[in-house]
């Protein structure tokens, strides 16, 4: 774990980029930043014309470590260069900007209200490139639909078994179970959610932190005891399709979270 980065990342101010769309939120994307589908054919241009996207975003003077804390970076966009320096080290080194890369490759079909990860049989291949290449820590994303404890549980567990072979290598996990906004049972299972997470962060030595981001909850300053944790560095906050007025109202009565939000790069 980078000391540096890690102090950064425990006390700075701004928010973490998301700028790890795959293949299937790539056209979204896109079409955000004014290219229809129409304009490319095959996913080779796509990947170009997302990657010139992103540099551009980059190399932009606004994106700077005072306003961005870190950036979440898909496999091909590491895999990548910007002006001739691999993307995670250009961040860094000329940005201030902390570089986490998305290891996960979806998500499992819903069984017990939620949606685990599928299984990843080469992250850790992917894990001594990503140290390689200067990337600080992880990002991997679950799904929580019904407020069911053998199902968040099992997300959890799985989180955290993975998120332990990611510390293994010196990175930091950011483990993301989403709460899915439209659930009937959201608030139910944010309770379930935290006293879950809190039980395996117990288990967690302070000297190998991870980081959480998490659906903004429905009660203000309901992550609290998980933002205070020792074994945690830092908790961010995902949108999870609230509009961006209400993801923002939501995160101001959230103290000590911050913001981890593609569209705020985006939509401008």
């Amino acid at each position: 774990m980078n000391t540096e980065q890690a102090n950064k990342m425990r006390t700075g101010k701004g928010f973490i980029a998301a700028l790890d769309q795959s293949g299937g939120s790539t056209p979204k994307a896109l079409r955000l930043y004014g290219i229809e589908e129409s304009e490319y054919s095959g996913d080779a241009q796509m990947f170009d014309l997302i990657h010139g996207m992103r540099t551009r975003m980059i190399k932009s003077p606004a994106f700077n470590g005072d306003r961005v804390l870190g950036a979440i970076l898909f496999e091909g966009t590491m895999d990548r260069d910007i002006d001739g320096i691999g993307s995670a080290e250009y961040l860094w080194t000329k940005k201030g900007v902390i570089p986490f890369l998305k290891v996960d490759k979806g998500l499992a079909d819903e069984a017990n209200g939620v949606q685990v990860m599928k299984p990843m049989p080469e992250l850790d291949a992917l894990l001594t490139r990503a140290v390689a290449k200067g990337i600080f820590g992880t990002k991997m994303r679950s799904v929580i639909k019904l407020a069911n404890s053998d199902g968040i549980r099992a997300v959890v567990e799985q989180q955290f078994a993975v998120g332990r072979q990611i510390i293994s290598h010196g990175l930091v996990p950011i483990i993301e179970p989403e709460v899915d906004i439209k659930s009937p049972q959201k608030a139910e299972a944010e309770a379930m959610l935290r006293s879950e997470l809190l039980a395996e962060l117990d288990k967690q030595p302070s000297s190998q932190p991870v980081m959480l981001k998490l659906t903004l909850p429905s009660t203000a300053n309901f992550y609290a005891e998980l933002i205070r944790h020792p074994s945690v560095l830092r908790v961010v906050a995902l949108s999870g399709g609230y509009s961006r007025d209400d993801a923002n109202k939501k995160l101001s009565e959230n103290h000590g979270m911050i913001a981890s939000f593609s569209r705020a790069l985006t939509e401008g």
